[in-house]
């Protein structure tokens, strides 16, 4: 049997020092590897598999589509799967947003949409408006404009001198908060940390605030206190800076609602969509904007922004099939109506060690780790408990998203876990029960040493959620 690693295939993996499992089968919420290993698909691969996995109409939808038109470029011709998928996603989207540029993955379309703030107010007559200012910790893609709005050392560290100046402000992160989230809130989380950053850099010169309404995975799916994006609207109209919207990871429901912004009542001027817009089923994501900041770019022809595979017909023809999908299966309300069960069950896990924290919306939850429950202090970074705790729970059969650095810039250790909208009750209390599984086998592997002796659960035994019996693997259709 070949080995699925690095330097042995050839294969440029994106982990270069792992052995990696070669799905061949998917289902619902469950992978199945070459080896007949089975895996709870618990953050959707990257909070993306919103529809679950394995199903053939999306897949039967862009085969037509390939059979009809494959390809065609943006520049020269239009086509019915991208007409489709802007009118699906101009009823979707809030308020006055109705255009829709279709690309390929989130940091394409952060880049694209802070690109068209800037050219919006060059447009305009506004030269002198070219800031950005974002949230710390924030994560809004790869590319360079888009990594540059981000807040991740250990991603930004080799591109210094490539990266563009973004001013920074802190994120509304109740857990790691003064306020706590709690009135009299601080500025982080209060929206004045905003207002502070426009009047210091000159609202002249500010063109646009990006932001995700939910966080991401760097800040753990923090929810921002009641009020914190009507604050945020209002600084930008008063001192006229483009409020960009980034819901390519909360965006397509994933939050229980179309528009994570949604239940605050709150239209940004730009959104970015991405990951669940088309389920995974292809790379697609989109830039979304009103006809009065479109309007402006008309004399100069168009958006300064160039991808070969934009408007691609295939893509869209997916994305249109997801949309459809999640409307005819009433996938969003469930993703609401399962989001208040992950979250009832996840509570157990605050009984365990060295869980700092539970939080998030809908079926987006975040796990905070910490050294120290009552302190809330991080482990250490060399600790490296993020990672073996992912390791540990793919060994149990659960796919989870790691994230680090959350807590000071350097040190902090998170999961994320973001299943898909098809959940079932028994698959909810299988992640609670593997998740626990996962959790004592990294205090009881090497990293035992470093941590603090706590006595453990004998071998194979879980902490059941509230009110639920312990789902088996049988139960849960493995």
């Amino acid at each position: 049997m070949p080995t699925h690693r690095y330097p042995d295939s050839n294969v440029f993996y994106r982990r270069l020092a792992r052995d990696y499992p070669r799905v061949v089968r998917a289902s619902g919420c469950w992978l199945e590897d070459a080896d007949g290993r089975r895996y709870l698909d618990a953050c959707g691969g990257a909070f993306v598999a919103n529809v679950g996995h394995g199903v053939s109409e999306i897949g039967d939808a862009m085969a037509e589509q390939a059979r009809r038109v494959a390809y065609v470029n943006g520049t020269a011709f239009t086509h019915d799967a991208v007409e489709s998928l802007a009118v699906e996603l101009a009823a979707l989207c809030p308020g006055d947003l109705d255009k829709v540029y279709p690309l390929s993955s989130g940091s394409e379309a952060v880049e694209a949409a802070l690109k068209l703030a800037r050219q919006y107010w060059v447009e305009v007559g506004r030269p002198g408006k070219h800031r950005v200012i974002a949230l710390a910790p924030a994560y809004h893609g790869n590319t360079l404009l888009a990594l540059s709005a981000s807040a991740r050392a250990h991603y930004t560290a080799c591109y210094g001198e490539w990266l563009v100046d973004v001013e920074r402000i802190p994120a509304p992160y109740a857990y790691r908060c003064a306020c706590g989230g709690v009135p009299p809130l601080c500025p982080a989380c209060s929206g004045a940390a905003l207002e502070q950053a426009i009047l210091r850099l000159g609202p002249e010169t500010v063109a646009a605030f990006i932001a995700e309404p939910v966080g991401g995975s760097s800040t753990g799916a923090s929810v921002p206190p009641a009020g914190y994006f009507a604050r945020v609207r209002e600084l930008c109209d008063r001192y006229e800076v483009l409020f960009v919207a980034d819901e390519v990871l909360t965006g397509a429901g994933r939050t229980g609602t179309w528009s994570a912004l949604e239940p605050a009542g709150v239209v940004p001027d730009v959104m970015t969509l991405g990951k669940g817009i088309s389920g995974g089923y292809a790379p697609l994501s989109a830039l979304v904007a009103p006809a009065r900041i479109v309007d402006a770019l008309v004399p100069r022809g168009g958006l300064l922004h160039a991808q070969t595979f934009s408007h691609h017909p295939v893509a869209c023809a997916a994305g249109v099939a997801t949309l459809r999908h999640l409307r005819a299966h009433r996938l969003v309300e469930r993703c609401a109506t399962m989001g208040a069960v992950l979250h009832e069950r996840l509570q157990a896990l605050r009984a365990l060690p060295h869980v700092g924290d539970v939080r998030g919306c809908g079926l987006l939850a975040g796990v905070e780790f910490v050294d120290d429950q009552e302190t809330r202090a991080p482990f250490p970074r060399a600790v490296g408990f993020a990672e073996a705790f992912t390791a540990a729970a793919l060994d149990a059969g659960l796919v989870v998203w790691p994230n680090v650095g959350h807590a000071d810039g350097t040190n902090g250790d998170l999961v994320m876990l973001a299943p898909p909208f098809v959940i079932s009750d028994a698959e909810v209390d299988e992640i609670v029960g593997r998740f626990t599984d996962a959790l004592y086998k990294v205090r009881l592997s090497a990293l035992g040493a470093r941590l603090s002796a706590t006595a453990a659960p004998t071998p194979g035994s879980r902490l059941p959620a509230p009110g639920s019996p312990h789902v088996d693997a049988g139960a849960a259709g493995l």
